[in-house]
């Protein structure tokens, strides 16, 4: 969190951060290795924090083109990022499924 001060472009939440200058991820100091895509979405949510957003929304924000469908396209993607990022993907701490609305990451201290 000292880094985060400092340079605006590290976000922390957590145990994550996401610094935006280096694309780099880390999760409890340990760098994650994450696709263009994962770190697009990563950072999508870093910046809108426990806001929850459907997955056409976080598709159209992350792609810049109309969803049509693309529920499932989001979903494997988070599913990928989950099991990078959490200790127990089936338990997730950060990305969180709202039922029926979409998807949110927590605010974490």
């Amino acid at each position: 969190e000292a880094e985060a001060a400092k340079n605006p472009a590290v976000m922390v939440n957590g145990g994550l951060e996401l610094d935006d200058g280096a694309k780099r991820v880390t999760v409890d100091g340990q760098e994650v290795s994450l696709t263009p895509v994962e770190y697009k979405i990563v950072k999508f949510f870093m910046e809108n924090r426990g806001l929850v957003f459907s997955s056409a929304q976080i598709y159209e924000s992350v792609w810049n083109e109309p969803s049509y469908g693309a529920d499932n396209i989001v979903a494997v993607h988070i599913r990928h990022i989950r099991e990078k990022i959490e200790i127990n993907p089936k338990e997730p701490r950060y990305i969180k499924v709202i039922w029926g609305h979409g998807y949110k990451m927590e605010k974490l201290g």
